[in-house]
């Protein structure tokens, strides 16, 4: 593991993190301007061609995260969350394996030095979250789902600070806080849809930052798009034989509602989820990290709302209106502020990533 592959070097290995050519490292707007990218000390400019594809990119990021609740609540509900979360993981990771496979990519998978550690990242990106999010989703509302996913940022900031050092300020605490009254407002505590599914919307994302805080410590090496189908293919692997051991004799439709389900899975595993990932590296590939974040992720829970909408017919109340508001300043506040540390790729949730960089000229944070 962290071995330089034949004719690559180790910088080589490390660098291109967002897909690009290797050893470009992003950095932020707050750093080096909008459309700077910083390649041993110098920046550089991304042409304006490649910005403008770019927030094309970005736009299409938070389009595709907007619909993730609405359409696991139109799928849970015709079906158990544990087929739905197999059978979409399973066409996700189908998606990923054709894609690694023109790459000729795909044999990496099973590379003996870090194939255990891919599969155990398949579990913690996937196979754990991906049934907690769907039997969440069914008990509860798209609505309600998309706001407690939004509590991601708040798990990033405390693991950050007890795992690996990252100083805490009033900007992100505050951030943090806010984002929280506004689920809390959304939410209502004592007035909740269903007290469990909240609870397991809930620890969904403290599920993903244990699956990013374990990528930083035991795969720093490996490339974003070989991770990303690892956590497909593995985690698709691992919830089918799960729902083969556990699921029981109903836990699969039988015959015509079987492939009724079908068309709107593949299009949950391979558009939502794959080509979703895939879209927030070719953003970031072509914007500097902090200004994707800060299009993308405050805008999916806005978003949502009218994706809610269309897909099930939820319509918020005023309480989740305003709490949504609430909310995505929150978010839009804690991903523009800088990271503490150099910047270091995530795989992207079922929403976009939160992150972004550190100020390169202290080092630290500037709020």
């Amino acid at each position: 593991m962290g071995r330089p592959r034949p004719g690559r070097s180790r910088f080589d290995e490390r660098g291109s993190r967002t897909g690009e050519a290797r050893g470009i490292r992003e950095v932020s707007g707050l750093a080096g301007g909008p459309g700077r990218r910083q390649l041993g000390g110098v920046f550089l400019s991304i042409p304006d061609s490649a910005q403008r594809s770019g927030l094309l990119f970005a736009a299409l990021c938070a389009l595709n995260g907007a619909f993730v609740p609405g359409v696991a609540k139109l799928t849970t509900g015709r079906a158990g969350p544990l087929f739905v979360a197999t059978v979409t993981t399973l066409f996700a990771g189908l998606a990923a394996a054709v894609m690694l496979g023109r790459r000729g990519e795909l044999p990496r998978l099973l590379e003996r030095e870090t194939a255990p550690l891919l599969i155990l990242l398949g579990a913690l990106g996937t196979t754990i979250p991906f049934v907690l999010f769907f039997v969440g989703t069914q008990r509860t509302s798209a609505i309600e789902a998309v706001l407690c996913l939004q509590t991601e940022p708040v798990y990033s900031l405390f693991m950050a600070w007890l795992f690996l050092g990252h100083r805490l300020t009033l900007r992100r605490v505050g951030a943090a806080l806010v984002l929280a009254a506004g689920i809390v407002l959304a939410v209502g505590v004592g007035g909740l849809s269903d007290p469990l599914g909240v609870a397991l919307l809930l620890v969904t994302p403290l599920s993903w930052q244990i699956c990013h805080l374990f990528t930083l410590r035991g795969l720093p090496s490996v490339e974003p798009y070989l991770l990303t189908g690892a956590r497909y293919v593995y985690g698709g692997a691992l919830l089918a034989l799960a729902a083969w051991i556990f699921g029981g004799p109903d836990w699969m439709p039988s015959g015509d509602a079987f492939m009724e389900q079908l068309p709107v899975l593949a299009l949950q595993g391979v558009v939502l989820s794959y080509v979703g990932t895939m879209l927030w590296y070719q953003t970031i590939a072509r914007l500097d990290l902090a200004r994707a974040t800060a299009i993308v992720v405050p805008s999916v829970p806005l978003l949502s709302l009218g994706a809610s909408f269309l897909v099930v017919g939820e319509v918020p109340s005023l309480s989740q209106g305003l709490g949504m508001l609430l909310t995505a300043a929150g978010v839009l506040a804690f991903v523009t502020a800088p990271h503490a540390v150099e910047v270091r790729e995530r795989i992207p949730a079922q929403t976009a990533p939160l992150m972004a960089p550190a100020d390169p000229t202290t080092g630290g944070d500037q709020a």
